[in-house]
């Protein structure tokens, strides 16, 4: 007899937590747990950095080995008679939340392992003896590391293809169509947290290039735009090179530091966006010129 297309798609969902939850129990029960134990006898690396690398690793492991995978096992044993996993997965959806924090913390933990692999002999020969084992399969630890990253973009990808294979008639219809709707919203959820990790990774590489001054290091301040300006000086009618930087909130007139050590730039006004005007001019001799005024002072700029 031919298995029904949507039980075949349910059954590779079972296979793959099978193999996640080996993979995962490698990195939590096996990597990290040896790492840990040598950070503790003081041979390899500090603890805190064992712990950044592999993150929420094991509140991962724990909840696909201990409720996830069993409930698919019952399911589909079950299947004859009970041939539904959308209420299943619809208790898995709001713990995939979990991920985000492992996912925004994936860069960060394959560049800790490379750093410490260069500084700690005995890290690096341990990482190594575990990659020989028969359970890693000739891969790396960094290769295992990506699979969570994975994971989640792979149930969406079975659960669509489940959802469109389903009978119109199946009981499963209702429940699997809302399970598939939440993963999304959960798959758009790491997305974001990787967009708000990256913002801030930009953001902060711009306060360092102007220096870390104090009053416009803002966590929640967005760049808009930035780029080289002339100011004018109508005093001789002569330019000289600017720059300037847009934030939401705030526009830093700049000039770009001779000597190159540290920051890049030195912030010489800030306006604040609320107080500020622009005004286009129709200069002859400067063409694309405008004034913007903030409360302290009025600037005469030349764009490219």
């Amino acid at each position: 007899v031919q298995e029904p297309e949507e039980k075949k798609i349910a059954l590779e969902l079972l296979e793959t937590e099978q193999a996640y939850v080996n993979r995962l129990h490698l990195l939590d029960q096996i990597f990290y747990t040896e790492l840990m134990k040598e950070a503790k006898n003081g041979k390899t690396v500090p603890e805190e950095v064992v712990k950044m690398i592999f993150s929420n690793i094991s509140s991962i492991y724990q909840f696909h080995a201990k409720f996830f995978l069993p409930e698919l096992q019952k399911r589909m044993e079950d299947w004859s008679c009970n041939p539904r996993i959308g209420d299943v997965i619809q208790k898995l959806a709001p713990f995939l939340k979990m991920y985000g924090e492992y996912v925004k913390n994936f860069d960060k933990a394959v560049e800790l392992i490379t750093i410490w692999s260069e500084k700690s002999l005995p890290f690096q020969e341990l990482i190594a003896d575990i990659q020989k084992r028969k359970v890693c399969a000739n891969l790396t630890l960094q290769h295992h590391m990506l699979e969570p990253v994975q994971r989640i973009p792979r149930y969406e990808l079975l659960l669509k293809d489940y959802v469109k294979k389903l009978p119109p008639e199946s009981p499963d219809r209702d429940d699997a169509e809302k399970a598939l709707e939440m993963i999304f919203m959960v798959a758009k959820h790491s997305n974001a947290a990787i967009a708000e990790m990256e913002r801030l990774q930009n953001l902060w590489a711009v306060y360092q290039r102007l220096g870390l001054e104090d009053d416009i290091v803002d966590p929640s301040n967005e760049l808009i735009k930035e780029g080289p300006i002339q100011k004018i000086s109508t005093r001789n009618n002569s330019t000289s090179e600017k720059y300037l930087f847009l934030f939401n909130n705030m526009l830093l007139y700049c000039a770009p530091k001779v000597i190159q050590v540290g920051a890049e730039f030195q912030v010489h006004l800030r306006i604040d966006v609320d107080s500020m005007k622009v005004q286009q001019l129709n200069d002859m001799e400067f063409p694309h010129t405008f004034l913007v005024s903030g409360k302290q002072r009025t600037l005469e700029l030349q764009a490219r």
